[in-house]
């Protein structure tokens, strides 16, 4: 934070000196929703209550909401754009085009007024556009209520009914959902397939639909002995089916609300000490089940991982859901894919459930900076999986490296500020924003060093926590831990498509001393660690501060000689220091025998006697 820091609280926000220079400040919600759900028509009708508090410094005209299930029609932008990729994700591909009435997905709002008084509103795709009767004044707080219907459409993508693994109903972005507003205005994107930004609140929601069906998601179920199942005793029988009964859930302080349900879960519930209770539900099938029983100390193991290199997990619950089409994300909870091999049933775990940090605690706009979710998830949730299953692998992040230079020689990718929308290949998408996102994570341990690194993870969650960080918020938290300056590192590596390639250029003996050039060959500037190993089988090390970065890391191996030389400018091409050491006694010289440094080139990284 700045010199001074100011703590002001209105309407239950905390504001700090934040990202754009001004006040931070973030919207509130409160949900109150009640539902009935026909299990066999796969049709919902519901009530919804939002008081929407306007902490912005801005008076509203109007607001948006999304309908995500209108994706899931033929025509949509989702099935427009899904049919002029290159490269579809294959779980949509045609399908929605082929929907027929019974099948297609919809969210309809039937009634909507401000305050007790009808307000006018178009539905255009995913975005319900509504003109507000009173105009909306900074500090104040207004009230919405809504009727709305939906039916759940053939499952596609994330949502939808009777998956594959037999999942009756996997309900993600199913309620109609108020746009954020923030510093940068209004993020009303269509539904496209790809990411999410939501306001932080607070939900109130009861479902209600046939007994025979077993819930579990967002919230904490208040009313166990009511409908005759208890969370506190896991696997008791609910009701004979055509009865309904209804489920009440209370979500405090998240940004959505997720469930899924099926007459034949499976429910489990492990005690993490220390918190938070884990909940698995999945289906009832003889060749899962020990996976499935498998999983849960993992599951321990790595809610433990994540609450120690990050931050404790704020909940008292989270929940792993067998549904949907792969694995997903959402507050307190995840749908994945159950039907698996062990290994990847840990691994899906892994990284869905360290999304509750970056994604559900530090809640980055995912359609701009998809990056900072999908890449941070990927670098810590890869750590954790080399831990949590012994892999034992001294570069357990290796593969992401070699997914991030295949994409940087494609000649697809585009930069990381791409909107997650935009991108023309769904695999430069998916490469830039796990891979390449990962690495500048890890790159940048190789940058202000690793212990600095971790010290920067912890104080990016202390710092901003039930907020929604953007990347200059994440640079100063990392400048302010390490004293190193950052800002061409953030605009280098995800404001453009530069590379890194650093070259030993020449070797070459001058009075009995070596000198050394090093060449930069690539766009992106970066410090250089180069180690130099002699005959007699020693080794030292070299470190080239770049200038721009205004400091210099620890040695990064302590118990290594390393002698710091005078700072490299960006300007300069090459760059040459001396070795008190004739060449005849050098065995070979290397730039950063981590490989931390992703240097799409390294067939010139080296010189061998």
């Amino acid at each position: 934070m700045f010199k001074k820091i100011a703590f002001v609280f209105f309407s239950g926000v905390f504001c700090a000196l934040a990202q754009n220079n001004t006040s931070y400040w973030q919207q509130h919600v409160d949900y109150k929703m009640d539902v009935d759900i026909d299990v066999e028509k796969f049709q919902y009708e519901g009530t919804q209550e939002l008081i929407y508090t306007n902490n912005s410094p801005d008076t509203l005209y109007q607001v948006f909401y999304h309908l995500y299930f209108n994706a899931f029609r033929p025509g949509s932008e989702m099935d427009v754009r899904s049919s002029n990729l290159p490269d579809p994700d294959p779980r949509v591909g045609n399908r929605i085009s082929k929907l027929t009435p019974e099948e297609i997905g919809y969210l309809n709002v039937t009634s909507l007024s401000q305050n007790d008084k009808t307000v006018t509103y178009d539905t255009e795709g995913t975005v319900l556009e509504v003109r507000l009767n009173q105009p909306l004044l900074p500090g104040e707080k207004t009230t919405f209520s809504m009727n709305f219907n939906g039916q759940v459409p053939v499952q596609i993508r994330r949502s939808g009914r009777n998956s594959k693994e037999g999942i009756a109903l996997s309900m993600t972005q199913w309620y109609p959902k108020i746009a954020e507003y923030d510093f940068e205005g209004w993020h009303t994107n269509p539904y496209i397939s790809r990411e999410f930004h939501g306001v932080w609140g607070n939900f109130d929601v009861t479902l209600t639909l046939d007994s025979s069906y077993i819930i579990g998601g967002t919230g904490y179920l208040k009313n166990p002995q009511e409908i005759g199942y208890g969370y506190e005793k896991p696997g008791t029988k609910v009701k004979k089916k055509g009865k309904k009964l209804s489920w009440h859930f209370v979500a405090p302080n998240v940004h959505d609300f997720a469930w899924s349900a099926d007459p034949e879960y499976i429910h489990d519930v492990v005690n993490v000490p220390n918190g938070p209770t884990l909940h698995f539900l999945y289906k009832n099938k003889v060749d899962i089940i020990d996976n499935w029983k498998d999983l849960q100390p993992k599951a321990v193991e790595l809610m433990n991982y994540f609450s120690e290199k990050i931050g404790k997990y704020p909940y008292d619950q989270y929940s792993i859901l067998q549904g949907g089409d792969g694995g997903m994300e959402y507050a307190m909870c995840t749908l994945i894919t159950g039907e698996r091999n062990f290994n990847s049933l840990v691994g899906v775990t892994a990284h869905e459930m360290a999304h509750s940090w970056f994604q559900h605690i530090l809640a980055t706009n995912e359609t701009k900076h998809e990056w900072m979710d999908e890449g941070f998830t990927t670098y810590i949730s890869t750590l954790a999986m080399n831990e949590v299953m012994k892999q034992n692998n001294p570069n357990s992040l290796r593969g992401v490296y070699k997914a991030y230079y295949q994409l940087a020689i494609s000649g697809i990718e585009q930069p990381q500020t791409t909107q997650a929308d935009r991108y023309a290949h769904n695999t430069a998408y998916g490469a830039s924003a796990y891979s390449k996102g990962a690495v500048f994570l890890s790159q940048l341990g190789y940058i202000i060093g690793e212990e600095n690194l971790a010290k920067t993870i912890k104080r990016y969650f202390n710092d901003w926590k039930f907020k929604h960080p953007t990347p200059n918020d994440f640079k100063r938290v990392a400048e302010k831990v390490s004293g190193i300056q950052l800002d061409w590192y953030l605009i280098d590596w995800t404001q453009t498509t530069n590379t890194i390639d650093y070259a030993i250029k020449t070797v070459e003996e001058e009075n009995s001393a070596t000198q050394i050039t090093l060449e930069r060959i690539g766009l992106i500037p970066m410090p250089i660690d180069v180690y130099v190993e002699y005959k007699d089988s020693t080794v030292e090390s070299f470190y080239v501060p770049l200038r721009m970065m205004r400091g210099q890391k620890e040695n990064p191996i302590p118990s290594m000689k390393r002698t710091v030389l005078a700072d490299w400018s960006w300007t300069n091409p090459t760059y040459m220091f001396k070795i008190s050491k004739p060449k005849s006694e050098i065995k070979s010289i290397k730039i950063d025998i981590t490989k931390f440094m992703a240097d799409i080139n390294p067939s010139n990284d080296f010189y061998t006697d």
